[in-house]
């Protein structure tokens, strides 16, 4: 059952305005819209900073239709989501609408196109869910090193060569937990050239994805979804991989060319594939590949209290240091 109300802040006395704070004479109005909540104790850290600022806030959890969205946003000058899916329906519902934040790394889920046409900024929090979702990876390849945890003998993962595929905020931290179990760590990113970057943290760069591939016995995967990553690993890269290997998906379903997945692990019966994002073709490959396959039931890698309070908290801070002092450094759609 959804639930729907506004909390709404003390008045400031007409000493406190500044440049900044004009507009708060009639409070902005941010909304907090998650399908899936945010725990209380980051409801609570998020009003406590929206409403020290001056601001109204409105909260909609657990709504179960979309009209019920675009009701709550028509007034809203701020947005705070989680998984939530700012469409440009939505977008042209919101007629406020000045800034969009999703608390959390990924911001697929935003229409930015849509937003930008309209001059809202969008920004994430990256960084927040990172040890999470790195937690999360760790703990899926030992999960398929031990056979899902069924009898049987397994295997360890020191002495075994980590692939990361994108060495971002949560790769890097893949990295170190993986050379902190004993294992080789290897990792490619595109856009990372300075070899030190990597040799910092005692991982050895590659100069590509198909070396990468080539030498993991575990591939932690973290690239975004963009038109050029959508379906680029499948058969090939897969198939390249040593024997008894592990990709582990971490990352957004839509980079995994599923039919391609499906034909290596069906030619190389050693293969194994876990993701926290349920494939489309999640029940055949289940039925087919039996334990050399596991899909969370849902989205994981951000579940945890720490996660969703650091990524709530980050993202109230982030409109109000945006109204107050027009920062928008981790906007998404410059």
């Amino acid at each position: 059952m959804a639930h729907f109300f506004t909390y709404t802040p003390r008045k400031r006395a007409a000493s406190d305005l500044d440049f900044y704070t004009l507009m708060e004479q009639i409070p902005m109005k941010v909304l907090i819209a998650t399908e899936k909540p945010f725990a209380k104790k980051a409801v609570d850290g998020i009003k406590e900073i929206i409403a020290s600022a001056g601001y109204e806030v409105a909260l909609l959890e657990k709504y179960t239709d979309k009209a019920q969205l675009l009701e709550a946003v028509a007034d809203a000058d701020a947005l705070i989501i989680r998984s939530d899916k700012v469409t440009a329906e939505v977008i042209d519902a919101a007629k406020n609408l000045k800034i969009v934040v999703r608390a959390g790394a990924g911001y697929d889920n935003v229409d930015l196109a849509a937003a930008t046409a309209r001059k809202i900024v969008v920004m994430n929090t990256p960084g927040q869910n990172s040890n999470a979702v790195a937690e999360l990876a760790l703990c899926m390849m030992i999960y398929m090193s031990r056979n899902q945890l069924t009898p049987g003998t397994g295997t360890e993962l020191k002495g075994k060569t980590l692939g990361i595929h994108a060495y971002g905020n949560v790769g890097k931290l893949v990295g170190r937990k993986g050379k902190a179990l004993g294992m080789e760590v290897i990792a490619f990113d595109p856009f990372i050239t300075d070899a030190k970057v990597f040799e910092a943290d005692g991982v050895r760069k590659v100069d590509s994805i198909e070396e990468l591939y080539a030498q993991s016995d575990f591939l932690s995967l973290h690239i975004p979804a963009t038109e050029q990553t959508k379906k680029s690993i499948g058969e090939k890269l897969m198939k390249s991989m040593p024997k008894g290997a592990t990709l582990v998906n971490t990352a957004r379903k839509e980079v995994i060319d599923e039919a391609g997945i499906i034909a290596a692990m069906t030619e190389r019966e050693d293969l194994k594939y876990i993701t926290d994002i349920a494939p489309e073709a999640a029940a055949e490959m289940a039925e087919k590949f039996g334990k050399r396959f596991f899909a969370t039931p849902k989205k994981m890698g951000a579940e945890t209290a720490e996660a969703n309070i650091n990524a709530g908290l980050a993202a109230a801070n982030q409109i109000v240091d945006f109204f107050k002092n027009g920062n928008t450094r981790f906007q998404v759609n410059k």
